[in-house]
């Protein structure tokens, strides 16, 4: 069985642009493959290195929701970055033959230093990032990678490490391929993509009375003026929801309904919305469970720490031994 590594920085509860970005893919690839699953705490630190004290409850609220959508531990190794040392030293050890250049020339990297302001990311854990990342695929072997296209240039620059790391020494590591995952794109409730940081998500911890409420107001078409003004629906943020959601003839009811104006926006998004309701219903359930019993979470996360470690350590004795260490 191939394996695939993948993870995500703990920023606290997830909300539905996660699960359609992200998890519902999870889900899949765990039927498939081996799957390493891992917090990374340690990357969290990269650009937030200020403010490290929510780390350790968003890893908590974090590996709830994976637990509660369906990532199984019994078929995914589900650990904390930080608790498998082996990532550092291979990261250590990666850095030593990794060219500045490449760091530099990385999209991202680029890309958030102009964008992102307040914080001071002239840091070696800012523009190293990428080798703590090609570090956490490989010490697993990692034969696929789930990303996006905008994330492909990462995996990538994984690839020029191994390939140099290989070629310099001896082969170890297998090159990770890109699996590209076709993300669904979910709109926040101002119309922009969902995010905590932007105060326009719909967590999937979110009770029923609060989803309805939140999505009640979430932005439309903005031709809609009035009631009687017609719209298009592919105008509307709100109906990307019902595409996801919906039945095909419900979306046909409420689009016909909205080009006619014979549908208010209100109206229409009832239709989506208590689909959104009943499909996080077991994931709340399963949540409240976890929720109640934290410690549960805790040692899920300590067995998978260990069968990590375990995999990483057989690695890195490989690399240990090729550089005489």
């Amino acid at each position: 069985m191939e394996t695939v590594v993948s993870g995500m920085r703990p920023t606290g509860k997830l909300h539905l642009g996660h699960f359609h970005g992200a998890l519902t893919n999870w889900l899949r690839l765990q039927e498939q493959y081996q799957c390493y699953f891992f917090v990374a705490d340690w990357h969290a630190l990269t650009t937030d290195y200020a403010s490290p004290q929510g780390i350790r409850q968003n890893t908590l609220e974090m590996v709830m929701d994976w637990l509660s959508v369906g990532i199984d531990p019994a078929k995914s190794v589900i650990f904390r970055q930080s608790c498998v040392k082996e990532h550092a030293e291979l990261h250590l050890l990666y850095s030593m033959i990794t060219p500045v250049s490449w760091l530099e020339r990385n999209p991202t990297y680029k890309e958030q230093m102009k964008e992102i302001v307040g914080k001071d990311l002239s840091t070696y854990g800012f523009l190293g990032y990428p080798v703590l990342q090609a570090a956490d695929i490989t010490i697993y072997k990692a034969n696929k990678v789930p990303v996006g296209v905008d994330q492909a240039p990462h995996v990538e620059l994984t690839r020029e490490i191994v390939r140099r790391f290989n070629q310099l020494y001896r082969p170890i590591f297998p090159e990770p391929e890109v699996l590209l995952t076709e993300a669904q794109k979910v709109p926040g409730l101002d119309g922009r993509k969902m995010s905590k940081s932007y105060g326009n998500a719909v967590f999937l911890s979110d009770p029923p009375q609060e989803i309805d409420a939140k999505i009640s107001r979430m932005m439309t078409d903005p031709a809609r003026v009035k009631r009687t003004d017609p719209g298009e629906p592919e105008k509307c943020p709100a109906f990307q929801l019902h595409k996801i959601y919906c039945t095909p003839e419900e979306i046909e009811t409420v689009t016909r309904g909205c080009r006619t104006a014979a549908i208010g926006c209100l109206e229409c998004k009832k239709i989506m919305i208590k689909h959104v309701i009943a499909d996080l219903a077991p994931v709340r359930e399963r949540r409240a469970l976890y929720e109640k019993n934290p410690q549960a979470v805790e040692d899920l996360l300590a067995k998978g720490n260990h069968a990590a470690q375990q995999k990483a350590g057989t690695t890195l004795a490989e690399v240990r031994e090729t550089l005489g260490l």
